[in-house]
């Protein structure tokens, strides 16, 4: 996975990260995730954000309303809010048509970057399962006394080899995709901490509450 890192520099580099930042970049310690709410909205630099090719996309892909969420898979706060509060957003919103949600990665260790490869050898259809079952069991494999081993129970269960899940926590060119996803979050949207979420052209930061998604969304939804 090394060469990875050395990607992951040459990259940061170029977007002007100097090189101390590159080497703490996944060692760390997870920024302040408190939420912000619509006071603490930054202006993020598009307001119709592109849909990438290999993003995946919860709710119907024609939604009017995209909500961009960047989490890391080992973050507490992102679990918490996958367990409380995206229900009530898939119920209200999703489900019915007006949002869609499109995930991406934001790793803030290595551990999170290996998950985040488990989760993206599943098949579409069982990807926001499959996340769902991680943050649920955060608690546990991340945590672990080895914890490579305990996403590889998680992965096997899921229906993945043992050659599958070694190449989809490890391998450098299936990497790559994720370590993307952070540097672009970074650099277009100013994303500082997880979670943190991209919706009509406004970054905001921390775990949302329900109320305070209806209160963003309300004059978006049609």
């Amino acid at each position: 996975m090394s060469k990875i890192w050395i990607a992951l520099g040459v990259l940061l580099v170029a977007v002007g990260v100097g090189a101390a930042a590159f080497l703490g970049v996944f060692d760390r310690a997870p920024p302040a995730t408190t939420a912000a709410g619509p006071a603490g909205a930054q202006r993020a630099a598009a307001v119709d954000p592109e849909i990438a090719p290999d993003d995946r996309i919860l709710g119907q892909p024609d939604a009017p309303v995209t909500i961009i969420e960047y989490a890391s898979l080992t973050c507490p706060h992102c679990a918490s809010f996958h367990k409380e509060t995206l229900p009530q957003l898939k119920s209200e919103f999703i489900d019915t048509g007006k949002v869609k949600m499109v995930f991406r990665d934001f790793p803030l260790d290595k551990m999170a970057l290996s998950a985040a490869g488990l989760a993206r050898c599943m098949p579409a259809e069982r990807y926001f399962p499959f996340l769902s079952v991680l943050f649920g069991a955060q608690a546990s494999w991340a945590t672990a006394a080895d914890p490579i081993a305990a996403l590889a129970r998680i992965g096997k269960t899921g229906g993945l080899s043992e050659e599958e899940v070694a190449r989809c926590t490890s391998a450098d060119a299936h990497l790559d995709t994720v370590v993307a996803q952070r540097l672009e979050g970074e650099k277009r949207y100013q994303i500082r901490s997880t979670p943190s979420f991209v919706i009509g052209g406004k970054t905001y930061g921390g775990a949302l509450t329900i109320d305070e998604l209806r209160e963003i969304l309300k004059p978006l939804v049609p």
